[in-house]
């Protein structure tokens, strides 16, 4: 072929042009991926891949180098941050079933890249088991519940702190006896039978903090609020709880997960919308497990004066409420003074009896009973799986032997068996005894509230049992879903992607644990964002324990360095080149504009 000029064309190698196209795009689009995962507003993070000592043989061939940066402080109005739940966005989503209080996570382009401060003259927390029973107030300086629930006992303030005398809206004389009564009521609490349970609407979670010393672990769950800040209450005070509300959306847990659910005058309007608040309780509630709810419309027939209505309209509430359990297979287990508890059906036999045509109707199997991360509520319940017999209630083994024993529901999760649960429970009482020696303040009074960010089926917390904590283990919306196994084992658990914040107040962690997170992840999550993150939910002078690849290890130091974290580079339990461990402190500091 020529020119018009009748000069000829030199053509070049096509295949070369091809190869060097592709070359030019891989860098390319290598370069700002990188660049992304490290990069912050101002000061940016450069990421270099160190190919100096690169050796196909060796184990440490490629790790990843960054620029020293320094993050901003917030203003101080962002001391109780919460950004999936943040109550200055609430005006964007309607107030229809709450809709506002569930998760609406900002865009990227909206995510703060600055480090939360603490309020004016935080000190660090009151150590367990004294903290049950009071609090700095200046670390939670909130006097609304003080103020409006001072008949019930919730909390008082004296001095420079918070008591918490174990009142509650049905329970102003102290929760110790309400919970007597129920143990009277469900005899399964006092022998291990019930294990996990769960508070909605939890106040300041008194109840859940009694069941702890009888072997009971509450997940307590409350929306967040402009003045109650009751989850934050109960982090302070070293009882698990998490943000959270039933109104659109499933609760973050697996189906059959709990032994137990709990409502004392919860505020939750069980029969409207068809029922379907109650519908969720059944899903996540294990076969055999109970319903306990207190107040309104229980004990109509006494208390209805107090509760500004007719003794007609309560009745009526009562028998709405009775209908409903009854269509979903509960049945009245025991009921005295204020308190009324149901049973959900021990099998299926209640659920095969009834008719095609019930109401709510049955869901069908298109639909995941074990989803509950953005998962919307159906108007239908699900029936539990015929094959997993031993997951009711009534067949799990007693609490403590069901730590160790293999659950039945191994078999959801692909790759699992008895053999790789055993050697995961092994490995992980090895890995707790290194962990020990580098940070010695685990298993001490010191370390109370603890989160492993990415669990597979709680060996981490199972291997800590003895110790004077608690462990939030967190399942990855997008890994296998594991928490099925975790609730088997009568531990407890969410579902969380870390691209996005964890549903809880700044500082309510002591302990944040990661194995091998950003290997998983990082292609989807960016770093820097997972640490700010982890920097916000992380108490000061709270650790963070990060088994990472070697790969990773000095970037997530270098950045945590820009978070004012302090951290040291330690070898695993076999010394492996592969992977280091990272023992992290975060300071406590005062923000500049309290100084």
């Amino acid at each position: 072929m020529k020119h018009k000029d009748g000069k000829p064309i030199n053509h070049p190698d096509k295949n070369r042009n091809v190869s060097l196209a592709i070359t030019v795009i891989v860098l390319c689009g290598a370069s700002f991926y990188l660049g992304g995962v490290f990069s912050s507003g101002k000061d940016p993070v450069v990421a270099i891949t160190d190919h100096r000592n690169m050796d196909p043989s060796s184990e440490t061939a490629v790790s990843l180098v960054t620029k020293a940066i320094s993050f901003p402080e917030c203003s101080k109005e962002y001391q109780d941050y919460t950004p999936c739940t943040d109550p200055k966005r609430w005006r964007k989503y309607g107030t229809y079933r709450l809709t506002l209080l569930e998760r609406h996570c900002p865009p990227i382009f909206e995510r703060k890249e600055c480090l939360v401060p603490p309020p004016s003259g935080y000190k660090p927390p009151i150590r367990w088991p004294k903290s049950r029973d009071e609090c700095w107030y200046r670390n939670v300086p909130y006097d609304w519940i003080n103020k409006q629930k001072s008949n019930q006992h919730w909390l008082r303030k004296e001095g420079d702190k918070f008591q918490f005398p174990g009142g509650g809206t049905m329970f102003p004389n102290g929760v110790g006896e309400y919970v007597d009564l129920m143990q009277d009521l469900i005899p399964g609490m006092k022998d291990g039978t019930v294990r996990t349970a769960i508070d909605t609407g939890c106040g300041v979670a008194s109840w859940g903090g009694d069941l702890l010393d009888r072997g009971i672990l509450t997940v307590s769950l409350a929306p967040r609020d402009n003045h109650e800040a009751q989850v934050q209450f109960a982090l302070e005070r070293g009882i698990p709880a998490i943000l959270g509300v039933i109104s659109t959306q499933r609760l973050p847990f697996p189906a059959n997960s709990f032994d137990m659910a709990h409502c004392s005058r919860c505020l939750i309007p069980w029969t409207e919308f068809g029922g379907l608040y109650l519908l969720e309780i059944h899903r996540i509630l294990r076969p055999g497990g109970f319903w306990v709810l207190s107040g309104p419309p229980v004990n109509y027939e006494r208390r209805w004066r107090g509760w500004n209505t007719t003794v007609e309209e309560q009745k009526s509430d009562y028998d709405k409420l009775q209908d409903l359990l009854t269509s979903l297979c509960f049945k009245l287990y025991n009921k005295k003074d204020d308190i009324a508890v149901w049973q959900k059906a021990k099998d299926n036999n209640c659920y095969d009896k009834l008719p095609r045509e019930t109401y709510p109707p049955k869901c069908d199997d298109s639909l995941d009973a074990n989803a509950g991360w953005y998962t919307p509520l159906r108007h239908c319940f699900m029936v539990p799986e015929p094959k997993y017999k031993k997951s009711a209630l009534t067949y799990m083994p007693k609490w403590p032997e069901r730590l160790n024993y293999a659950p039945e529901r191994l078999m959801l999760v692909h790759g699992a068996s008895s053999s790789t649960f055993s050697h995961d429970n092994s490995k992980w009482k090895k890995r707790i005894q290194h962990y020990k020696k580098l940070l010695p303040d685990l298993g001490t009074s010191k370390i109370r509230n603890v989160m492993d960010m990415n669990t597979v089926y709680g060996g981490f917390a199972a291997a800590l049992i003895n110790d004077p904590l608690w462990v939030m283990n967190v399942v990855s919306s997008y890994g296998k879903n594991t928490l099925p196994v975790v609730y088997d084992r009568g531990l407890i658990g969410t579902f969380q992607d870390w691209c996005e914040a964890f549903s809880t107040y700044p500082r309510t962690y002591d302990l944040l644990h990661l194995d091998g997170l950003f290997t998983a992840e990082s292609h989807r999550c960016e770093m820097k964002y997972v640490l700010l993150e982890m920097d916000r939910i992380l108490r000061p002078t709270g650790h963070a324990i990060i088994r990472e690849s070697t790969y990773f290890v000095d970037a997530i130091a270098t950045i945590a360095k820009g978070m004012r974290w302090t951290c040291r580079i330690e070898n695993t339990e076999y010394s492996s080149e592969k992977e280091k461990v990272l023992i992290c402190q975060k300071k406590l500091w005062q923000s500049s504009s309290s100084r």
